[in-house]
């Protein structure tokens, strides 16, 4: 039963948030500026005084002060999702409050949205770090004495794509149309028609029905828009529980249907099963453009819808910037690539803005680059979501679209030899958000 003693009490300590930073400004100073000497007089910095730095401190249970350490942005101006982490002091180092310290920090700074993670360490907590996890980047010096530049490593974009795309290679073998592996929609043999299909996930037709059928003729337009096609006509297949779930889903698939200006031509309807819902668009064009149009050296652009809000019940995860739009936007949107003709372009989909670069560029036989602090972003997401989100309506290109009507565009990176996407930062610094292809397809 001893063992169950610690579980029962309760943990040692907490580590929270705080605004009272007097306790924690003076362990500093006792530390960095009295024992180690690293600073005269005082070690406060212009990072202590921006309004967006957080001080984690660690408490006992009788609300001793243990510790602290301080996370936020690491440059000034709008947070591109680059955080450090510094000034680490604790009380009595033999109490685990250090290591917890850490793990909190990286916790609050991917919750917040950071895909960047960076501490300087002196040298002799390098391996303390590297036990938790951190990677070692350079050797550097801070106060004129040796640190280590560490990074924690960050797989929010890896494992959103895993998780969406990774499996599709093994299963799509020898079922593509060559020169369009992995495209948005499928050239119809003989024909000038794109076909395009797509299912939403069945919790979604459940919980929120007319936006499900709303989004299941938004995702099946920005296929045919990414090939360059004007739409046709659309088909459906929705399965309910009873005719009011199915009028709910019909309802929206409806709406959206009038918006872009798109007929239904039938489908199917089949009650008293679970929830679903696919469609499939039609569109034409003589001169569909591929996925996998790209080469190493062409600039990369993203076009991008940042006006509205994040979906309730879905934020963080899909950006609703087309049920407040005008018939007359929606088809500007969808002509802005058909208007360019670049060599390649992909809709950003549920791999998210990182993922979908990564997708055109595997299918292209090469690698991207992706400057962050370049991407269109609204100011109401953080860079981790809008990087990993379905953003609506947005579109990845090699090269800017002439007219993008209510879309931002901007030129944000680059294709390169290689595999995977690395981010690019506005200290030149990369790291890597995908090692390798995305669908495991292989050049289109």
């Amino acid at each position: 039963m001893t063992d169950l003693v610690p579980a029962l009490l309760g943990p040692a300590f907490t580590v929270l948030p705080t605004e009272d930073r007097t306790d924690y400004h003076a362990l500093r100073r006792k530390v960095f500026v009295e024992e180690q000497g690293l600073f005269d007089g005082h070690d406060l910095d212009d990072r202590d005084d921006d309004p967006r730095t957080v001080v984690l401190v660690a408490r006992s249970a009788r609300g001793e002060f243990l510790g602290g350490v301080r996370v936020g942005p690491a440059v000034d101006g709008p947070d591109i999702g680059w955080w450090q982490g510094g000034r680490l002091a604790v009380v009595r180092k033999e109490q685990g409050v250090g290591s917890a310290l850490v793990r909190a920090a990286c916790a609050y700074a991917e919750n917040a949205g950071a895909l960047r993670f960076d501490a300087t360490v002196q040298n002799q907590n390098e391996r303390s770090f590297t036990r938790l996890g951190w990677d070692r980047v350079r050797a550097t010096t801070v106060a004129g004495r040796p640190h280590v530049l560490m990074r924690w490593p960050i797989g929010r974009i890896a494992a959103l794509a895993t998780a969406t795309k990774q499996a599709l290679g093994p299963l799509l073998q020898e079922m593509t149309p060559r020169g369009y592996a992995g495209d948005d929609g499928a050239p119809v043999p003989g024909s000038d028609l794109i076909a395009a299909c797509d299912a939403i996930v069945p919790s979604m037709v459940e919980r929120d029905p007319d936006w499900a059928g709303w989004c299941a003729v938004l995702v099946n337009m920005n296929d045919l828009a990414a090939m360059g096609a004007s739409p046709v006509g659309l088909l459906n297949a929705v399965g309910a529980r009873d005719a009011a779930h199915a009028a709910r889903i019909l309802g929206g698939l409806r709406r959206a249907a009038e918006a872009w200006g798109v007929p239904v031509l039938g489908g199917h309807t089949q009650l008293g099963v679970p929830a679903a819902l696919s469609a499939t668009a039609l569109g034409r064009t003589a001169h569909p453009v591929p996925g996998g149009g790209g080469r190493p050296g062409m600039r990369v652009h993203l076009t991008a819808d940042t006006a509205g809000r994040w979906r309730p019940g879905y934020h963080g995860r899909q950006w609703d910037s087309t049920s407040h739009r005008t018939s007359g936007e929606l088809r500007r949107l969808h002509g802005i690539v058909a208007a360019a003709r670049p060599a390649a372009a992909k809709d950003v989909s549920m791999a998210g803005i990182a993922g979908t670069l990564g997708m055109l560029a595997e299918a292209s036989g090469c690698a991207a680059v992706l400057d962050v602090a370049a991407v269109p972003r609204p100011a109401g997401a953080t860079a981790g979501d809008w990087l990993t989100c379905f953003p609506g309506f947005a579109m990845v290109t090699t090269s800017r679209p002439p007219e993008t009507g209510p879309a931002t565009s901007a030129e944000c990176g680059e294709l390169v030899a290689g595999r995977g996407v690395r981010l690019r930062w506005p200290d030149e610094e990369l790291t890597v958000a995908l090692s390798g292809g995305v669908t495991g397809m292989g050049p289109a």
